[in-house]
């Protein structure tokens, strides 16, 4: 962007009220080269190209408008997309990707979609930056399918690393095992990442998520369970925040399946830090079978009824929704920040009752909270912000918060968050222990 363009976008969020981190207000600035000028949310009549900034929630009749006027040289942008408002607008549409939270300076999730991934697949041919395609399988095992991948590669001007590794089993990789074996190539190598499964077969050069310039981008099979069958790690620090959490969860939970595992390892890791995640296209993920196998970039050997993904029936119906629409679930904090504070005690804060109150309340509530902190922590060396939408996530949350043995504060939105909010309830919790010790 010029210098005058960059000015224009500020001057326009500013004029909204929205504030953006570096990383997300980057990622929007990327969007409107590609698809020209922003504006902000109102439903048009006719027809329309650019980037859309929608602030508040549409639903019903204004979300079928809105989204009957998209074409596929539009995108929109949900700076605020953490409030579970949005979800009905976001599942009409084709999600690309979210950036995470930037702390006070950047405190939402930020979500960006459209109706079609065509622009950027045709797009990505062209991209300069082309990643290092890696792969594992069991020492003992058959190696076919391995020579299956690397025969696919050889039309591909591709770098690539496939390697037999020991396992446990002869027939499969456990989770900590393709952990440790992304660790390890991610210490060897200094190209971006894609580790694409054994017994997958490149029938196109997947270069869209190197052209996209992200952290992190994988496939969400049936819109909310994280696969770890085609995984892209950019070379940053959130990729590495990401693939390290994933390799100790792992390696302390060996018995829970790779997926949910990943999962939490998104979760944690785009709670920290502004996380530029994109969801891949299920061409990326193709399994044998698929009507669209044979437009496939990534082919895996899997037939589309296998059971292997989606193994556990149970998991929560909340988590499912929220991953549907790009969002961190209740049970997980939605934001942590952390202080200068040598103290090693943490505060959580609990903003409930999200889907009951207006989304400019909750944001505001959730700015008010984090600005606070940054001006005054009040000695507590850990913030975790949880945002609830019913009274059973407020309990979850409260539970995780209890086991971290954190000081817990439940507000509403709408609550008044003075520059001393954290200090207050620091000399209160001082006032508490000293009537404790000296009754």
């Amino acid at each position: 962007m010029t210098d005058e363009a960059h000015a224009n976008l500020d001057r326009l969020l500013q004029s909204g009220g929205v504030r953006l981190g570096r990383a997300q207000r980057d990622r929007l600035g990327w969007l409107v080269n590609q698809y020209g000028a922003p504006t902000f949310d109102d439903v048009s009549e006719g027809r329309r190209n650019g980037v859309v900034i929608l602030k508040e929630p549409l639903s019903g009749a204004a979300a079928e408008l809105f989204y009957r006027s998209l074409t596929p040289g539009c995108a929109v942008v949900i700076p605020r997309s953490e409030n579970p408002g949005f979800d009905f607008l976001k599942s009409k549409l084709t999600e690309f990707g979210s950036v995470g939270p930037c702390g006070a300076d950047g405190p939402h999730e930020m979500w960006w979609g459209g109706i079609g991934w065509s622009k950027f697949l045709a797009a990505s041919d062209a991209s300069s930056l082309r990643p290092r395609i890696v792969s594992c399988y069991p020492r003992g095992g058959d190696a076919t399918a391995a020579f299956a991948l690397r025969h696919s590669l050889e039309r591909f001007d591709l770098a690539c690393h496939i390697e037999a590794i020991e396992t446990e089993f002869s027939d499969r990789v456990l989770c900590f095992e393709k952990a440790e074996f992304m660790m390890r190539m991610w210490n060897k190598f200094r190209e971006p990442l894609l580790f694409v499964e054994a017994g997958a077969m490149l029938r196109e050069a997947p270069l869209l998520p190197s052209y996209l310039g992200c952290d992190v981008a994988l496939h969400k099979w049936n819109r909310w369970e994280m696969s770890a069958r085609t995984l892209y790690l950019g070379r940053t620090k959130g990729a590495e925040m990401l693939l390290r959490s994933w390799q100790q969860l792992a390696a302390s939970y060996p018995a829970i399946w790779e997926g949910y595992l990943l999962d939490q390892a998104w979760s944690l890791t785009s709670s920290q830090l502004p996380l530029d995640t994109v969801w891949l296209p299920r061409s990326y993920h193709a399994l044998k079978g698929d009507l669209g196998a044979m437009r496939a970039t990534i082919l895996h050997d899997q037939q589309t009824t296998t059971l292997e993904l989606g193994p556990d029936p149970a998991f929560a119906s909340m988590v499912r929704a929220a991953r549907r629409a790009g969002r961190t679930g209740a049970r997980d904090a939605f934001m942590v920040m952390t202080s200068q504070a040598e103290a090693g005690n943490g505060i959580s804060v609990i903003l409930r009752d999200i889907s009951a109150s207006d989304a400019g309340a909750v944001a505001a509530t959730v700015e008010a909270v984090t600005g606070a902190y940054a001006a005054d922590c009040g000695g507590y060396g850990r913030l975790e912000l949880s945002l609830c939408a019913w009274q059973d996530d407020v309990g979850a949350a409260r539970d995780a918060a209890a086991l971290a043995r954190y000081r817990i504060l439940e507000i509403a939105p709408g609550q008044r968050i003075a520059n001393d909010f954290f200090a207050h309830h620091a000399a209160d919790d001082a006032v508490m222990t000293a009537r404790h010790l000296f009754p």
